[in-house]
C-alpha cells in the first residue's frame, strides 16, 4: 500500500439513529453508528481506496472502543488516532424528517473532539501529503480550534487545505462565533465546500449559487464547491484554481434512507478525484455525487458504502481504481 497522500483532522463521535422518522417516543429505538464529519470522510476514502491519514482524539470508555474498532478494520493508519483517558465520547441524536432529512442534539462535555492539541501534527507528515481537510466541527470549541486553525496556517502554502464549515447550531456558543472563526480561516483554505446554510451562517449573504460562490472565493478559497442537496452541486474556480471557471453536476436520483454523512461521502469522493488526476470539474462533482449518492441509501454515516464498486452504480470512470 501506498504512504497515505491525504490528512483528515477531525471528529469522531458515535451517532444514535431512530428506526423511523418523527420526534422521540416510546415506539422509536436507536441504534448506534459511526459518526463525526472528519471520521465520515476518513472511512469513506478508505473505502474508496484512498486511505488517508486520520487525525482525531478516542475517548476510553466503551464507545471509544466501539468507533476504534471501525478503524482497526480499515487501513487507516493509527499514527494519529490519539487516546484520551481523561475525555467522554461525544454522543449525537438524530431525528428524522419524512423525506429522510435529519437533526441533531449533541452531548459533548469533555468530548472527546473537543479535545485536540495543536502541534500535534509534525511539519514532516505535512511535508508528506498533498492534501490537508478540515471540518468546522474542531473549529466550534477550545482547544480543539486552536488546533485546527494551528494546523491549516501551518499547512497552508504547503499543501491543498480544504474545509468543510459544517454549521450545527448546537456546537456552536452562538452564529456570530462561527461566522467570526470560519470568515477568519478562509485566507488559508484552498478549497471550500459547503452548503448555501453554511455560508447564510457565516454571513455570506449572495443570492444564487454562483454569486454566493464568488462571494465565499473573495474571502480566500481559489476553489468553492456548493452543495445542493437533491439538485447536485456547483462548481466554482477562480484564475487560480485547479479548474477556473463553473460547473454542475446535477446529481444522481436514488431513493433517499437516510441522508446523515452523505455531505461528507461527497467530500470524500471529491478529494479522492481532485488527488488522483481529475482535472476536469464536471467529472470531478459527478464522482463526488455518486459517492454521496452511494451514502443515502442506507441508515448511518459509514454503512451504505463499502467499496468502490458500489459508486459504479452510478459512475463507472473511477481514475484511481
Amino acid at each position: 500500500m501506498t504512504e497515505p497522500d491525504v490528512l483528515v483532522a477531525g471528529d469522531v463521535l458515535v451517532d444514535f439513529l431512530p428506526s423511523r422518522p418523527g420526534p422521540p417516543s416510546d415506539e422509536i429505538e436507536y441504534a448506534p453508528r459511526l459518526g463525526g464529519s472528519g471520521a465520515n470522510v476518513a472511512l469513506a476514502l478508505d473505502r474508496l481506496g484512498v486511505p488517508p491519514l486520520f487525525w482525531t482524539r478516542f475517548a476510553d470508555d466503551d464507545f471509544g472502543t466501539y468507533l476504534r474498532e471501525h478503524f482497526t478494520e480499515s487501513d487507516v493508519p493509527a499514527q494519529f488516532l490519539r487516546a484520551d483517558d481523561e475525555a467522554k465520547t461525544t454522543l449525537a441524536i438524530v431525528t428524522h424528517d419524512a423525506s429522510g432529512e435529519r437533526s441533531f442534539s449533541f452531548y459533548r462535555d469533555r468530548g472527546a473532539d473537543t479535545r485536540l492539541e495543536p502541534g500535534t501534527v509534525p511539519d514532516e507528515t505535512l511535508d508528506a501529503v498533498s492534501w490537508v481537510h478540515t471540518t468546522g466541527v474542531t473549529m466550534s470549541v477550545e482547544p480543539s480550534r486552536a488546533a485546527t486553525t494551528e494546523l491549516q496556517t501551518r499547512a497552508s502554502g504547503e499543501c491543498v487545505v480544504s474545509l468543510d464549515p459544517n454549521w450545527r447550531p448546537g456546537l456552536w456558543e452562538s452564529r456570530e462565533t462561527y461566522a467570526s472563526v470560519i470568515r477568519a480561516a478562509l485566507p488559508a483554505v484552498d478549497v471550500l465546500v459547503a452548503s448555501e446554510e453554511d455560508l447564510a451562517a457565516a454571513d455570506l449573504t449572495a443570492a444564487d449559487p454562483v454569486a454566493l460562490a464568488e462571494e465565499a472565493a473573495d474571502a480566500g478559497p481559489d476553489t468553492v464547491v456548493i452543495t445542493l442537496g437533491d439538485e447536485g452541486a456547483l462548481w466554482y474556480g477562480t484564475a487560480t484554481s485547479p479548474a477556473p471557471g463553473v460547473a454542475r453536476h446535477e446529481g444522481y436520483e436514488v431513493d433517499v434512507v437516510d441522508t446523515t454523512g452523505a455531505g461528507d461521502a461527497f467530500l470524500a469522493g471529491l478529494i479522492a478525484a481532485l488527488t488522483n488526476g481529475v482535472e476536469d470539474a464536471e467529472r470531478a462533482l459527478g464522482l463526488a455525487n455518486a459517492v454521496g449518492a452511494v451514502a443515502t441509501t442506507e441508515a448511518g454515516a459509514a454503512s451504505a458504502l463499502t467499496s468502490l464498486s458500489d459508486i459504479r452504480r452510478f459512475h463507472d470512470d473511477v481514475p484511481w481504481a
